[in-house]
């Protein structure tokens, strides 16, 4: 069939056709198994019997258990984006407007972390956080402390292990933002009689918004789904909605529940996905990532 005997209406089409068939195949018919899963009903561990009933989505909604883990799982993963888009924007604006040659290797440093394990780097912060750890034998030396602190196990450290793994993200993302900004922009802000840190809010950083929404989006939505961290840093009152979906599948074998829970997750995640690209848009995504 040439290219010319083709609608024109149909052209697109066919050239996402390949695409569309990946992800019908990949995320769309998987997805769909799950929710059918949901409807069915756990009478035993792992035993489960097709039913279309709705048991498991009205324990979702009315029990203030799982309510009580979504909104930690919202509260949390807002605290960890907003600090990771602090920390991670100074770095980012290094990178981004320094004069030194080997720039790539600034990049090569960041990118290192992803090296190792997630678990690895994850569980590293018990040998630097724990009552013999790093932290306390420091403490202890300095003669600060007469006893050591309980920090492990709290919100604070599964909040330290959340920014330790996820701040790379926000860092390429706003960096990848800054590089397309042209350099003679700050410059001439400055000769009309801007200070730098006029030149810095008036014309650099609302360039780099963009940069900066698609790394809140990412660190967002992974540590919404997220459930390692808080099982290893966090303390019994610090799960994530994540976690309740884990002790659903492996710990109490309730696969219908947990296939409940994880569509739900989906759809809350989803949202907040959607509502960027309404926004914002999904480009600087494919920037960061291109």
């Amino acid at each position: 069939m040439s290219e010319t005997s083709i609608p024109v209406d149909r052209r697109p089409w066919l050239l996402l056709s390949p695409a569309l068939v990946f992800i019908t195949v990949l995320v769309v018919i998987p997805m769909a198994f799950i929710l059918v899963y949901s409807f069915y009903e756990n009478i035993d561990l792992a035993v489960d019997v097709p039913a279309f009933q709705f048991g498991n989505w009205q324990e979702l909604l009315t029990d203030s258990y799982y309510h009580t883990a979504i909104w930690k799982t919202l509260r949390l993963s807002l605290i960890v984006t907003v600090l990771a888009a602090v920390l991670g924007y100074i770095p980012a604006y290094v990178i981004a407007m320094t004069r030194y040659r080997h720039k790539w290797l600034l990049l090569l440093l960041l990118i290192l972390p992803f090296w190792i394990s997630f678990i690895i780097r994850t569980l590293s912060w018990i040998h630097i956080f724990g009552n013999q750890g790093a932290l306390n034998g420091l403490l202890a030396w300095l003669g600060l402390t007469d006893a050591p602190l309980s920090i492990m196990y709290t919100e604070f450290t599964v909040i330290v292990g959340f920014i330790h793994v996820f701040l790379p993200y926000m860092i390429l993302n706003v960096y990848v933002s800054l590089e397309g900004i042209d350099e003679n922009l700050e410059p001439a802000a400055r000769t009309l009689g801007a200070t730098p840190w006029q030149a810095f809010r008036e014309v650099t950083l609302p360039l780099s918004l963009p940069g900066l929404a698609a790394g809140s989006l990412l660190v967002f939505v992974l540590t919404g789904g997220s459930y390692v961290t808080p099982l290893i840093l966090g303390g019994p009152r610090d799960f994530l909605f994540g976690n309740l979906v884990y002790d659903a599948v492996v710990t109490e074998l309730n696969w219908p529940m947990g296939a409940t829970l994880s569509f739900a997750l989906l759809v809350l995640l989803g949202s907040v996905v959607i509502l960027y690209s309404r926004l914002m848009g999904m480009n600087q995504l494919a920037k960061a990532f291109g």
